[in-house]
């Protein structure tokens, strides 16, 4: 939990957004099934309703369509417009255009964002929370890593309507909140072994594992609307692959050798994946081999595959032992995120809060 989730510079944080041949389009993340991710939910900010109790919605207050220059004031301190617009332009730049059916909620939720950072803010500066300027130039540093040159990074900026003027100014705003926060939720203690195994026992869904197999792979790339001759060349070419693969050659290097795939520096391996996640002809043949086994040349939209496949696990629990540990780590964010969410709710208690839409 940071600074990100809550304030204005996630502006900042936008800077940084910027498979296989054989898996679907788009594919799905594939979690290596020996170690899948916890998902379950987090707990309710705080002032929600928690798990199971009945929720009752309201629909947010209509926002103006022409907004004023301040819509809302921390302590006697503006919210400007010129900030909230900004915020809004790199949420659409981030994630498309606001649906009108969600402009009220959406704005809204970012007004709340403002005022909520606005108030941490405040509360850093009383309590003399500061960074120095080679902490911010470091940070600057890591957003700028993503951008072949500085061009590119300022036209990144000048796309958000954002200096780097704002961008340091905001950065070192952000990084003392961060601090802020952090200090609030460093002394929380960590979940316990015990913890973990009750929301193990109580959660088994959260740990179910569909069937899955580990493969390698070697591709000759071919498109489906390729002329005869040039199918006919890369067909004779993976039917050589095939018949050294089937002789015993070591797959790895053959792959490293000869595959069109971006998995080829791995020697073809593409770790595991459930069913759903490969085209249908490559997932049918994954599944069918045994671990060791090596397929006949398998046809796909994306050309010619020889497929090995290396282990197959069936549907089944993941052990907790695999897991304890991003178990108690989840458990633990979620205590520092319930701190987090009362120390900023008993801030915003005790601050005059007015919103002028």
């Amino acid at each position: 939990m940071t600074a990100k989730t809550l304030v204005t510079t996630t502006m900042a944080a936008a800077l940084l957004m910027s498979a296989a041949a054989c898996r679907k389009a788009p594919a799905p993340a594939a979690n290596s099934t020996s170690t899948p991710a916890v998902t379950a939910t987090a707990q309710p900010a705080a002032g929600q309703p928690a798990a199971g109790q009945p929720a009752t919605p309201q629909p947010p207050k209509p926002m103006p369509v022409q907004l004023p220059d301040v819509l809302a004031r921390v302590n006697g301190e503006a919210v400007k417009r010129v900030d909230f617009d900004l915020f809004i332009k790199n949420l659409e730049l981030a994630q498309g255009p606001i649906p009108t059916e969600r402009r009220d909620e959406v704005l809204r939720g970012v007004l709340d964002r403002i005022i909520t950072f606005t108030v941490l803010e405040q509360e850093a500066k009383t309590r003399n929370i500061s960074v120095t300027d080679p902490e911010v130039d470091a940070r600057i540093a890591e957003m700028k890593k993503p951008y072949p040159n500085d061009e590119t990074f300022q036209k990144a900026l000048a796309a958000r309507n954002m200096t780097l003027d704002r961008l340091r100014n905001d950065t070192r705003n952000g990084m003392i909140v961060d601090k802020l926060l952090q200090g609030e939720v460093g002394g929380v203690p960590g979940a316990s072994d015990n913890e973990a195994k009750d929301f193990y026992a109580k959660n088994p869904d959260k740990f179910s594992q569909g069937e899955s197999v580990r493969a390698s792979h070697i591709l000759v790339k071919v498109d489906e609307k390729a002329d005869p001759a040039t199918k006919k060349k890369a067909r004779a070419k993976i039917d050589s692959v095939l018949k050294r693969a089937k002789a015993g050659e070591d797959f790895a290097t053959l792959a490293k050798a000869n595959s069109d795939d971006g998995s080829a520096q791995q020697g073809g391996d593409l770790n595991y994946f459930t069913r759903g996640q490969m085209v249908p002809a490559f997932e049918q043949a994954a599944f069918t081999l045994k671990p060791g086994q090596v397929s006949d040349v398998v046809t796909t939209q994306f050309g010619y595959h020889i497929i090995k496949v290396t282990d197959h696990k069936a549907a089944g629990k993941v052990p907790l032992e695999q897991v304890n540990d991003r178990v108690k780590q989840f458990l633990t964010e979620q205590k520092k995120q319930q701190k987090a969410d009362e120390f900023i709710a008993g801030l915003k208690q005790k601050s005059k809060i007015e919103v002028l839409v």
